[in-house]
């Protein structure tokens, strides 16, 4: 690979982490508060194509000629370099899907006990993400949630006993590390559900609770009164747990 072609990788490596970070595909990748360094590096990159480029333009018109040490050698740098074409590679044609119920149910749940608790808004139903709900079921023991109707969305994972989860992944960087957290559901639960299913539920909050059999971590229930199925979100992960 020469430098030229080292350049035009960088070049194209580059466009591609901006690609990324100038639509919703980085969210594939890592979280959404990375976009900025994310856009950054793809800046960095060009630059660093576009200088490269330069500098072989620069050295060849004082050689005089080409890629020489004046011997009339040429330097060829390793076969190595073309592993730069890997990551291109995989940004442009592999778009991976977000964590589901398959890492959900292999993987403990990674609820932790909230520093506070909030003031909530009296809006009815409540809002709710998935975490929010899980910490102050599991370790307020519902006081702030007392009488009121939440609503929660995630996806569907069901356990071995059949017993129906409601997951969100959690992010603390990037894809790679994300963790669930699991909310059970009890009450008027829909007859037929599909791991997966992206799940809009409406309840209110019950002390019954579980110990996730991966890691003995505590997973409250949801009292449901109604679901309905909706969409795969624009962020499929919840990045609240470590804010």
């Amino acid at each position: 690979m020469n430098r030229q072609a080292q350049a035009a990788v960088l070049f194209l490596v580059g466009a591609a982490v901006l690609h990324a970070g100038l639509t919703d595909l980085y969210l594939r990748y890592v979280k959404a508060g990375l976009r900025p360094l994310l856009l950054a590096a793809g800046v960095v990159l060009i630059m660093a194509a576009v200088a490269t480029v330069w500098y072989e333009r620069r050295g060849r018109g004082e050689a005089g000629d080409g890629d020489g040490d004046g011997h009339g050698h040429v330097h060829r740098e390793p076969r190595v370099a073309w592993l730069l074409v890997l990551p291109l590679l995989a940004l442009i044609l592999v778009s991976p899907p977000s964590l589901g119920s398959y890492s959900a149910m292999h993987a403990g749940t990674a609820l932790q006990a909230p520093l506070a608790y909030p003031s909530l808004p009296a809006t009815d139903p409540l809002p709710l993400g998935v975490v929010d709900y899980a910490g102050r079921a599991a370790y307020d023991h519902g006081r702030t949630l007392a009488h009121r109707r939440v609503q929660v969305t995630g996806f569907v994972a069901l356990a071995k006993d059949g017993t129906p989860y409601l997951v969100r992944m959690a992010l603390n960087c990037c894809a790679a590390d994300a963790q669930p957290v699991k909310i059970g559901l009890t009450g008027t639960i829909p007859p037929v559900l599909q791991p997966d299913t992206w799940l809009q539920v409406t309840g209110t909050y019950t002390a019954k609770q579980t110990k996730d059999p991966v890691n003995d971590g505590r997973i409250p229930f949801l009292d449901v009164t109604a679901a309905k199925p909706v969409p795969t979100p624009h962020d499929p992960y919840d990045e609240s747990w470590n804010n």
